[in-house]
């Protein structure tokens, strides 16, 4: 459509038709086909870069984009250049995502019917958990506008999948097909496909494949990959605290989850607080077993201090069967999570005796293991967090800020104890108790730090949780115990200790829950189990120097990504590679189990240099190979990816088998792996863990470059908000190749990037106008200048493309490829505009606009392609195609010519500037005497531009001086002082009037000095490295039409007939005389 809304959509139009056509030019030639060769190659030869496979329960979106997009544009750059590459493309459909969403679609069916009918009002809760911000790509296309449906809008923000599944264009007939989750496999991959190709994605489609059993090749990888790591110990049976989702009844890895990515299980010693008798009525149920309140606490060395037990007078609490005697009370959620961690009567269903609230709970007297006070009691606290810990708080109020307040507000308020009726005996006999000396804060660190903040009250948040910050850091690292059995002790040393104690004496357990809030991507809230499972021994001492030692050789572009994996190799332990719910490959030697989706996906890199010989280009593996599935043994694997025996007893012909050991053997390693930042701390360290487990160590990974996420219009990317856009969506709204600049220009750091609409379309402005200058051009070829490049504005335009060619290739080279855009394309374009301007009426030299066209062409093809190629065969005429067309010969830059044309553009806008002054006047100048020639703009004018190409005097004795004083190679200088000495004893310093030029000299010497260090040696020479009147007078032309004057004279400073041409006027040069780099030009009337 040309136009929508009365706007002209006719140059984006354009560039999706040259996209389509260009798209045939290479399916036709299958250009992106990549061939091994039987010789190895050299470095820089070949290039294999590779991007971690999206998952596919949905569309990709403009975040994979950007991600794919720095992948996407060093390939081409390195293509470009004629490097044999390889930019492959798979699938991702192992784990949770897929049979989540199946399975939520099949409880919406059964529970409204099919189709189903949904009702705009829920009275209660619907099975329908929230669907995540971004599960890895499922964002259907031109739907996401931020306006939910009635059913949705009324069902707290709950999308159904119903409706999801319809957005992505499906018919109710064809929705209900996906309850099976095999029919995800089929629907959305290929999809995928269709945009990637779309986008432009130089990727040899032969070798994508999808993940999972329904693979039959993949899968077989999968299990050799298992059973060598099995085979290595990297594979053991352990019992282990772990993130758990109890609706899917198996550990919630990353990547299963839909909030909550990189939440670790926080392990507590939850303290048994035990209830004396006789029972309150409400408790009375429970006499004759043993009854605790169960405090969770990270500072058991401080149970020694305790005065009370806290409890949140409105909390829910219940009284739950642990075993046969004993009940802990505590909140439901913590009771859940001790149901799977053994600590239930029934297993994985905690029994509740009791229901309670924190007011049934207020005033009970408990024995609290280590507390010098026989019986505490039970008291109120208001700011207790029920989502976090047990809902029941041990109180030292010596070392705890939080304490401190909430026992200093119960004691010195009376009314606050009569509201919840605590009797002044729980309270008022209690008084601090000094446990550990810090310095800085002494032996009652809470009291003092709340009297030093002025803190007034519990509810003062935010100074408390700032109080806390400082005295528990200080007193883990500094404090000293000084009570029980390891007084004198190093608080850091004695917690280890006394947790040791109380586990032993059976007076506290250890509990674990997820450190945040974890949920899955079937909905549930996950919890920490302690499983029985299969883990890889990631941390392993031995293991973990080797991957150590293959991350201090890989290229990883920031300091911020290294700092990123060697944080993650600190803390990064063992970790469960089992699950018995979702998709994937079965674990071989233990079937009940499947191979999580992060430990499938860890050398799968290598599966793409033999995927098409073993597939045959399908993505399922399932068309006709001369490779059968189960030809592929342990022994072939070993063949070709470890350096094994030839595989004798294989009934796999020799030359496929030495074919495939080739194809590994010429790409591996990959030179560059693309991801977002948020994989450092799971799937790219995995990799190198299992690359340095499997693999020799020539073919360890040589490069992760990481980026961040990307927003859009400087606002995060979001579905819930309609800040959102799929790949597919920005093709059609913007194009491709518009599409790829923005991306471009959206930022290569760490940091999140801006994708910036306007910019999408200003793109689509910039490369319509560009065709169609160069057809004008083009159409107009027999008016440009014939002949060698001869003029200054000659020589300067086609150094400017010289120097575009060798910035732009180190920044392809360094991967920063909006730094590549600016050099490339941007500056490339400015220096066109001002040449065709400085050329003037002799207009633009035929040979260097035609290498203008070919070098921007190829300069801007990696991240354009479409545009690049059609500009290269149908204005250009070139050879073969762009994207393969040679990076750009040049000649070494001249920075003189650079400098020289800096010299001359800044000496025109001076010149602009003095004749404006001077024809306007200056009144400060007339009352100081100065003679001022009356002047209108009407008047003829004479411009009168003075040189002084050479520094003498005083200026001329600094530099000498700086000369003799400046180290070139460090570009440093000798002490001030010694500088200031050699001034002194110069020609300058004897003369009689030194302290008044002393005044001038220094801060020409300060200036001097910083030009030296940031430009090098040639900053103190006394001339410029060119002739200031050579490059003015052959460029007095372009003058006179910049500052509009017919006459023009150049002259130097240092002849006395010239300066008598400035008249009365002269006083202007004694005024601002010129110096090197700094003409002075005044404006006389014509005679």
């Amino acid at each position: 459509m040309a136009s929508e809304g009365g706007k002209s959509f006719a140059r984006r139009d354009r560039l999706l038709q040259i996209e389509r056509d260009v798209r045939e030019w290479w399916e036709k030639e299958d250009i992106f086909r990549s061939e091994s060769r039987e010789k190895l190659p050299e470095p820089g030869e070949k290039f294999f870069g590779n991007f971690p496979y999206p998952y596919m329960n949905g569309y990709l979106h403009l975040g994979h984009a950007f991600s794919l997009s720095k992948l996407e544009f060093a390939a081409a750059y390195h293509r470009l250049r004629g490097a044999n590459v390889l930019l492959p493309f798979a699938f991702h459909c192992t784990g949770m995502p897929i049979k989540a969403s199946a399975d939520k679609l099949a409880r919406e069916i059964q529970q409204f019917g099919d189709p189903p009918s949904f009702p705009l009002e829920l009275d209660g809760e619907v099975d329908t958990p929230q669907e995540a911000e971004d599960s890895s790509g499922g964002a259907p296309p031109d739907k996401f506008k931020g306006k939910k449906s009635k059913a949705t809008s009324k069902s707290s923000g709950q999308a159904f999948q119903w409706e999801i599944m319809r957005s992505f264009g499906l018919s109710d007939s064809e929705i209900s097909k996906f309850q099976n989750p095999y029919n995800w496999l089929t629907y959305f991959p290929p999809l995928a496909r269709d945009d990637l190709k779309a986008f432009g994605l130089g990727c040899d489609w032969r070798r994508s494949f999808i993940t999972t059993d329904m693979n039959p090749f993949y899968d077989s990888f999968v299990r050799w990959q298992m059973r060598k790591l099995k085979s290595m110990g990297k594979i053991v049976k352990d019992v282990r605290y772990t993130i758990f989702s109890p609706l899917d009844g198996q550990p919630c890895a990353d990547h299963d989850r839909a909030t909550g990515e990189g939440v670790q299980p926080q392990e507590y010693t939850l303290i048994k607080m035990e209830l004396t008798s006789p029972f309150p009525p409400k408790l009375g149920v429970l006499e004759g077993r043993r009854v605790f309140l169960a405090a969770a606490t990270l500072r058991p060395e401080t149970m020694y201090g305790q005065t009370n037990a806290w409890v949140l007078p409105e909390g829910k609490y219940g009284a739950f069967e642990i075993n046969d005697t004993e009940v802990f009370i505590l909140t439901q959620r913590a009771a859940l999570n001790l149901s799977y961690q053994n600590y239930s009567r029934i297993p994985e269903k905690p029994t509740c005796l009791v229901e309670l609230t924190g007011f049934d709970l207020i005033g009970l007297p408990l024995r609290s293991p280590l507390s010098f006070n026989e019986i505490i009691y039970a008291l109120p606290m208001l700011t207790i967090l029920t989502d976090k810990g047990t809902g029941i708080v041990t109180s030292v109020p010596s070392d705890a800020p939080d304490d401190y307040m909430a026992l200093h507000d119960l004691k010195s308020k009376p009314a606050l104890r009569a509201k919840y009726g605590v009797k002044d005996e729980w309270v008022l006999p209690f008084e601090i108790i000094p446990i550990i000396n810090i310095p800085e804060f002494g032996d009652r660190a809470a009291e003092k730090i709340c009297i030093d903040m002025k803190i007034k009250s519990q509810n003062e948040k935010e100074k408390l949780a700032e109080a806390k910050k400082l005295t528990y850091l200080k007193g883990f690292t500094e404090g000293t115990m000084l009570v029980g059995e390891f007084a004198g002790g190093r608080v850091q040393e004695a917690k280890p200790l006394v947790r040791s104690k109380l586990l032993e004496m059976g007076l506290g357990i250890i509990y674990s829950e997820p450190e945040k809030r974890v949920i899955s991507r079937s909905g549930d809230e996950c919890i920490v189990a302690l499983t029985d499972q299969w883990y890889i021994t990631y941390g392993e001492p031995e293991w973990k120097k080797l991957a150590e030692e293959c991350l201090s050789t890989m290229n990883l572009f920031s300091d911020e990504t290294r700092h990123g994996f060697e944080h993650t190799l600190d803390w990064l332990n063992q970790w469960a590679c089992s699950r018995s719910f979702g998709l994937g490959t079965r674990i071989p030697w233990d079937e009940q189990y499947l191979v999580e989706s992060l430990s499938d996906s860890t050398i799968y890199m290598a599966y793409y240099t033999i995927a098409h010989l073993l597939q045959n280009g399908d993505i399922y593996g399932s068309s006709t190979s001369p490779i059968k599935p189960e030809q592929m043994t342990d022994e072939v694997w070993d063949f070709i990816f470890c350096a094994g025996s030839f595989p004798k007893s294989s009934d796999i012909s020799s030359d496929i088998l030495n074919k495939m050991k080739q194809e590994f053997e010429y790409w591996y390693p990959y030179d560059l792996r693309v991801s977002g930042k948020d994989l450092i701390q799971n799937h790219l360290t995995f990799s190198i863990y299992n690359h340095t487990a499997i693999m020799s160590k020539n073919h360890w990974p040589r490069g992760f470059r990481c980026n961040g996420h990307i927003m859009l219009n400087s606002e995060k990317m979001s579905k819930s908000t309609g800040n959102f856009r799929t790949l597919r969506q920005a093709i059609e709204e913007f194009s491709a190749d518009a599409t790829r600049f923005s991306l471009a220009d959206a930022g290569d750091g760490v940091d999140d990037a801006n994708f910036v609409f306007e910019t999408a379309n200003a793109a689509i402005l910039r490369l319509t106008k560009e065709i169609a200058w160069m057809e004008e051009v083009l159409a107009a070829e027999s008016s440009l200048r014939t002949g060698p490049p001869s003029s200054f504005a000659d020589q300067v335009f086609a150094n400017e493309i010289n120097i575009a060619v060798k910035l732009t290739e180190q920044n392809y080279r360094d991967y920063m490829f909006r730094e590549a855009l600016k050099t490339g394309f941007y500056d490339l374009q400015a220096a066109r505009d001002e040449y065709r301007f400085s050329c003037g009426a002799g207009g633009m030299n035929r040979n260097l606009v035609w290498r203008f066209m070919d070098v921007q062409t190829r300069l801007i093809t990696p991240i354009c392609p479409h545009y690049g190629e059609y500009v290269w065969r149908k204005l250009l005429n070139g050879n073969g195609f762009a994207v393969k067309a040679g990076w750009p010969v040049a000649d070494p830059p001249s920075l003189t010519l650079k400098s020289a044309n800096k010299y001359l553009q800044d000496s025109i806008v001076l010149m602009r500037k003095l004749l404006q002054k001077q024809i306007l006047g200056s009144k400060k100048a007339n009352k100081k005497g100065t003679p001022v020639t009356s002047l209108t703009e009407d008047n003829k004018l004479t411009g009168l531009i003075y040189v002084n190409e050479q520094f003498d005097g005083w200026k001329a004795e600094c530099l000498m001086i700086l000369q003799s004083k400046f180290d070139s190679k460090t570009r440093t200088f000798s002490p001030d002082g010694e500088i200031l000495e050699a001034l002194k004893k110069s020609s300058v310093g004897q003369d009689a009037n030194f302290k008044q030029t002393q005044k001038l000299c220094m801060p020409f010497l300060r200036f001097k000095k910083d030009e030296a260090v940031a430009l090098g040696a040639q900053a103190l020479d006394l001339r410029l490295p060119f002739g200031e009147i050579e490059v003015l007078q052959e460029n007095l032309d372009l003058i006179k039409r910049q500052i509009g004057l017919e006459e023009v004279e150049i002259l130097s400073a240092t002849i006395p007939d010239a300066l008598a041409k400035a008249g009365p006027l002269v006083s202007l040069l004694n005024q601002n005389p010129p110096s090197p780099g700094n003409p002075t030009a005044i404006f006389l009337p014509r005679s």
